[in-house]
């Protein structure tokens, strides 16, 4: 079963990211919006009126967000490219499908790359079977996607990548560092070896982690925002996002995965 584009295509969305969810005004949005309420900046032909200058009017959290292709996912597939402008019966619940979709896609964005490590193999089987189920969920109908229980999903996909990282970070020689959901929001990390290292929704905020090497380090779920990133290794990091770079600071000199980009707004 071919997976759905896993990488956001705004031109075949309808712009569900600045309708369907919410945000508050602080540092990250120049504004309150309520979900369900089109951003103010919304044109009509679904395109953002200041997006080559979102950082500079105080919007820098829409340069961050990215909802791994499940735009256009709910866009064309599940509502068949009937928009909610031209056929506003559509809006309800395509706003409170999007979410959801967003869901399945981080999934199968998690899923694809453990199926990609060799270490992984002892649980490729149970991967691809994860795999397609949540692919098959991705083409439900939009009644189905509202009613869909997407806890035991994730749970059973986090099972496997819990598994998936432990097969991978074991093939590191030395001792590993744990801070999974660790607090280090802040810290010095700068030149840190933190290679293997279990770094699971660690809070990383503001700290630093210029030169360190986290090659083979589990990245699922750390908070990156502000997190200084210039020098950094990040070749084979594990689960590592875009979303992640996106929140944080780098330069050129850092290093990524070849799937992944250097933001656009990172320093040279």
């Amino acid at each position: 079963m071919p997976l759905p584009l896993l990488r956001a295509d705004c031109a075949n969305c309808f712009a569900l990211c600045c309708v369907a969810l919410p945000f508050a005004k602080s540092t990250d949005f120049a504004v309150n919006k309520p979900a369900g309420t089109p951003c103010k900046n919304l044109r009509q032909d679904f395109h953002c009126g200041i997006h080559t200058r979102l950082r500079d009017e105080g919007f820098p959290g829409c340069t961050v967000f990215d909802c791994f292709g499940a735009g256009q996912q709910v866009s064309q597939v599940t509502f068949g490219g009937r928009d909610w402008r031209t056929h506003p019966g559509t809006s309800g619940a395509m706003f409170e499908v999007f979410p959801v979709m967003r869901q399945l896609h981080e999934l199968l964005a998690y899923l694809s790359e453990a199926l990609t490590l060799p270490a992984a193999r002892p649980v490729h089987a149970a991967l691809r079977v994860a795999l397609a189920d949540t692919t098959r969920w991705t083409r439900a109908t939009a009644e189905a996607l509202a009613a869909l229980d997407i806890g035991p999903l994730r749970q059973e996909a986090n099972a496997l990548l819990l598994k998936t990282s432990e097969l991978v970070r074991a093939k590191v020689p030395g001792r590993k560092k744990n801070h999974r959901g660790a607090d280090l929001m802040g810290a010095r990390l700068s030149g840190a070896d933190l290679r293997g290292a279990n770094l699971r929704g660690a809070y990383l905020i503001a700290a630093d982690l210029s030169g360190a090497d986290l090659r083979s380090a589990d990245l699922i779920g750390a908070d990156f925002r502000d997190t200084d990133l210039r020098g950094a290794d990040l070749r084979d990091a594990l689960f590592l996002t875009q979303p992640q770079l996106n929140a944080a600071k780098g330069s050129p000199a850092t290093l990524l995965p070849p799937t992944l980009d250097h933001p656009a707004h990172w320093l040279p």
